[in-house]
């Protein structure tokens, strides 16, 4: 498993951003963490994970972010703690570095909103884009426009299929297949390596749902084949889905052993429906990952075996990122950080730490 780092090293390194907000949500609040452990870290010892960009290569001029005006396009609707923490990141580390002009827009889970929103960014003349993908495909009107003006697009959280260091610079955030596998060891110690298993899917057309699956499913066929997965059903990263898919589940399923969610939230819903069926906190094993504080908080409570990470805190990091790329400095083609486990023994303790 990758060891959690205590460090607030990235926080303190770098750069500039913005929290002007024009077109945008209201800030939502969201909890900070209580220490540097929920700062986002680099994966040891680098952090570079295949070819790298210059400003040279990419082929932009530089320019001063602090009076740059910054875009940045949130996918999902803010009622998602992770989408809370997130765009509070983004905002937080801007009004920090002293960013004047940052343009925040949520495409509140609508792919074609957010197209049009990037579109609107870059037409109101944005010169450098964090963006929050929905989906991994159909970005090509957008990346056409900003390659045009040699915007360079930092995508945080989920990827999008396109080339790096033309189409957009960098990818920061997560090893999604490594969640997957990192849960498939959680599930398969609270089996017992024996047992049958649901899958809640999340999302379809993005990364983060491909590779939490097939990291999962390829741990489980590794080490424990005698754990059936007996169902999939995708629960759209959504508590109400999460729920209505576990009760569905019950009913086709009622000899089912554990919950694979690939997020909290549908994790949250399956607890609601096992509550609603009469189970027990601990009759069915629950795995999730995120690390939101009401998953950690179901931990304390014996609803949720173990929670994987998935930090959510970009903006030091990205902007941090953005300004070595305007300094000449060269900029890996991802930026995987580092995520910590959640489970019995730290849930109490971790609880402000979380999000």
């Amino acid at each position: 498993m990758t060891p959690h780092i205590r460090t607030a090293a990235l926080a303190l390194a770098v750069l500039l951003t913005a929290s002007a907000c024009a077109k945008s949500e209201e800030p939502q609040s969201a909890p900070a963490a209580t220490s540097t452990a929920g700062q986002q870290v680099v994966q040891t010892p680098s952090g570079t994970a295949g070819p790298t960009c210059t400003l040279d290569q990419f082929g932009g001029e530089k320019f001063d972010l602090k009076t740059a005006t910054v875009g940045f396009s949130q996918s999902e609707k803010e009622a998602n703690p992770f989408r809370i923490a997130e765009t509070k990141s983004i905002r937080d580390e801007a009004d920090k570095l002293g960013i004047k002009d940052l343009k925040v827009t949520n495409a509140q889970s609508q792919f074609s909103k957010q197209i049009t929103d990037v579109q609107q960014l870059i037409a109101q003349g944005v010169q450098l884009l964090v963006i929050a993908p929905l989906n991994s495909d159909g970005w090509e009107p957008v990346l056409q426009q900003a390659a045009a003006k040699k915007i360079p697009i930092i995508t945080v959280d989920r990827k999008i299929n396109a080339k790096p260091c033309s189409d957009y610079l960098t990818f920061i955030g997560s090893d999604f297949y490594e969640q997957g596998k990192r849960a498939a060891d959680r599930m398969i110690d609270a089996l017992g390596g024996k047992g049958k298993v649901a899958i809640l899917l999340g999302a379809p057309g993005n990364n983060v749902t491909t590779e939490r699956t097939n990291g999962f499913k390829d741990r489980v066929k590794e080490k424990a084949p005698d754990i059936t997965i007996s169902f999939e059903q995708t629960g759209e990263f959504a508590r109400e889905k999460g729920q209505q898919v576990t009760e569905q589940l019950i009913q086709s399923n009622p000899d089912i052993n554990g919950i694979y969610a690939e997020n909290d939230e549908m994790a949250l819903g399956a607890v609601t429906a096992l509550k609603g069926a009469g189970k027990e906190a601990g009759d069915i094993k629950i795995v999730s990952v995120d690390g939101t504080r009401s998953a950690v908080q179901a931990i304390a409570d014996g609803w949720l075996h173990a929670v994987i990470e998935s930090n959510p805190r970009f903006g030091p990091l990205a902007f941090e990122t953005a300004q070595k790329f305007l300094d000449g400095e060269p900029i890996p083609d991802k930026v995987i950080i580092s995520d910590r486990d959640y489970d019995t023994t730290n849930a109490k303790d971790s609880l402000g730490e979380a999000y």
